[in-house]
């Protein structure tokens, strides 16, 4: 088992030097993301280009995690990068209004129909925590509805039973947990009158990874949230510009057929820079109004809609219209689940790669087969938080890295618009080499 960190610790000696710095300024295991926490350490970059980024020890990744799904566009984009170095040579932050926010806005409406009116926010998180506050004061409810397992940020409210630091026994009562696609179960507990808002991770719970959206059970949400008074806000931060309809009917919703009543979106939507967006229905957003006669909601933020954003946020919103990004984002992943997925057959392994651009790689008992390759062969929960396989994913993570392929965990292969069939190639060969390597020292767990 200690095989593969050893190999890993001698190709990577600058990696491990600047791991034992980190180690004494960040708290979190030298990290500053949860997800950057890899035994014995994951690589220091130093800088990126299209589908690669390379180390301080000068390896090599075809990388996958994209700036944790930002990066519909690849690293560096020419457009991108002439757009961000033009502003910040006219200013960062004026700590005014300008024409770039608008414009970025205006893109947004043009590509999102349910966007009638548009905010700013520096991050998704912040999207989500005022669409909490508005929803509140909309409604004159207090509480949420949220599915298991969906993710909306660190914030206490939306984060799910369990985690630690959060407002417990307040947070249960305000925030309640059930299950998705349990119909019954939704219409009972909205029935009741007294939520707020119902919060919906676009695609499905963990960028889609946990359990897939069935398209069927999303579209039956709008009317039982109207019928009870129930402000709808689907949380796309991950999916928002990654998934489309048509260049002009954007993100999950567009894909799926639903239009919500209020979208949170970052990610993609600003080029690679932190951003955050509330869009939905005009008078919803009303409550940021001071003109409406109504207490007014404070939207403050120092970095909201700030210039250098915004730039970015043109111009990966100009490249979105024409879905070409999009398109060849999904189109290789497509190609890299049906080769892949030959491989674990052919192989006998009992698991699956699934899902759109963000494609996700299961491990498990394989208990029914679904239509496509978009959704898990699972339908139990269970199956996909065994927390016996958490171990083996990391091990399979680092096997990877090892072999010149960088991925969120090694369970999610985030694919960009430069990422070629070539990268594909290269990835399913050594995720194949990596599987063998396990397989060999005893690391690699295929009986359920």
């Amino acid at each position: 088992m200690s095989n593969i960190i050893e190999q890993y610790k001698q190709s990577h000696p600058k990696s491990g030097q600047l791991h034992e710095r980190a180690l004494a300024s960040f708290a979190g295991d030298g990290a500053t993301h949860t997800g950057r926490i890899l035994d014995p350490y994951r690589p220091y970059i130093t800088h990126a280009k299209g589908s690669r980024k390379w180390d301080v020890d000068g390896n090599e990744y075809i990388d996958f995690v994209t700036g944790h799904g930002s990066l519909i566009l690849g690293h560096c984009h020419p457009d991108i990068v002439a757009a961000i170095q033009e502003q910040a040579a006219k200013g960062v932050h004026f700590g005014e209004n300008h024409q770039l926010e608008i414009e970025w806005a205006e893109l947004i409406k043009s590509m999102v129909p349910s966007a009638q009116r548009v905010e700013f926010f520096p991050c998704g998180n912040e999207a989500n925590m005022m669409a909490m506050r508005l929803c509140r004061a909309f409604t004159g409810k207090q509480k949420m509805l949220k599915f298991a397992h969906h993710f909306h940020g660190w914030n206490d409210h939306l984060t799910g039973p369990g985690a630690s630091g959060t407002l417990s026994v307040d947070n249960e009562v305000n925030t309640v947990n059930i299950p998705a696609h349990d119909l019954d179960l939704l219409e009972k507990e909205l029935k009741t009158g007294q939520y707020a808002a119902l919060f919906t991770e676009g695609g499905g719970a963990s960028l889609g990874g946990m359990q897939p959206l069935d398209p069927e059970f999303t579209r039956a949400i709008p009317a039982l949230c109207q019928k009870y008074g129930t402000v709808w806000v689907l949380d796309e931060v991950v999916t928002g510009f990654r998934d489309y309809a048509s260049g002009d009917k954007q993100c999950w919703q567009s894909l799926v057929g639903v239009k919500p009543d209020l979208t949170t979106t970052g990610k993609c939507a600003g080029g690679g820079l932190g951003a955050g967006v509330l869009m939905g229905r005009a008078d919803i957003m009303e409550g940021f109004s001071p003109k409406k006669g109504k207490a007014r909601i404070g939207h403050s933020g120092t970095w909201n809609g700030n210039p250098l954003t915004s730039a970015a946020g043109i111009a990966a919103c100009k490249l979105y219209t024409t879905a070409e990004p999009q398109r060849i984002a999904a189109e290789n992943a497509a190609y890299f689940r049906k080769k892949g997925n030959e491989y674990l057959k052919a192989n006998d392994i009992s698991g699956r790669l699934y899902s759109r651009s963000i494609t996700h790689f299961y491990i498990g008992p394989i208990d029914y087969e679904p239509k496509d390759d978009t959704m898990v062969p699972t339908r139990n929960y269970d199956n996909l938080r065994n927390p016996k396989l958490a171990p083996m994913k990391a091990r399979l993570c680092l096997h990877l890295l090892q072999r010149g392929v960088a991925t969120l965990g090694g369970r999610a292969f985030i694919f960009s618009c430069v990422h070629t069939k070539q990268d594909v190639d290269k990835t399913i060969n050594a995720l194949a080499d990596s599987i063998d390597a396990m397989k060999k020292d005893g690391t690699f767990i295929n009986e359920f």
